[in-house]
């Protein structure tokens, strides 16, 4: 038996709620061999609108800027 039928078989027993550590594992051993794991995986609406919320906060000049500790940012965002 190879090693991908040996990882297969193991695979195919686990749980579903197991399969998260199995594909972490397998995207950390791909870039570390240089494969783009999540080449087919585009960003979704969301991913995609805060960009677009950041370039225009950028090029407008609007937006809050924190220069800090990230600490600090966060205490001053709990105490909102």
């Amino acid at each position: 038996m190879s090693y991908r039928e040996l990882a297969q078989n193991i695979i195919d027993q686990l749980p579903d709620d197991k399969m998260v550590y199995v594909v972490s594992i397998l995207a950390s051993l791909g870039e570390m061999s240089g494969i783009d794991v999540y080449a087919e995986l585009p960003p979704n609406r969301d991913t995609l609108d805060a960009a677009a919320e950041v370039d225009d906060m950028i090029r407008t000049g609007r937006g809050e800027h924190f220069d800090g500790a990230t600490a600090d940012l966060f205490a001053s965002l709990l105490d909102d």
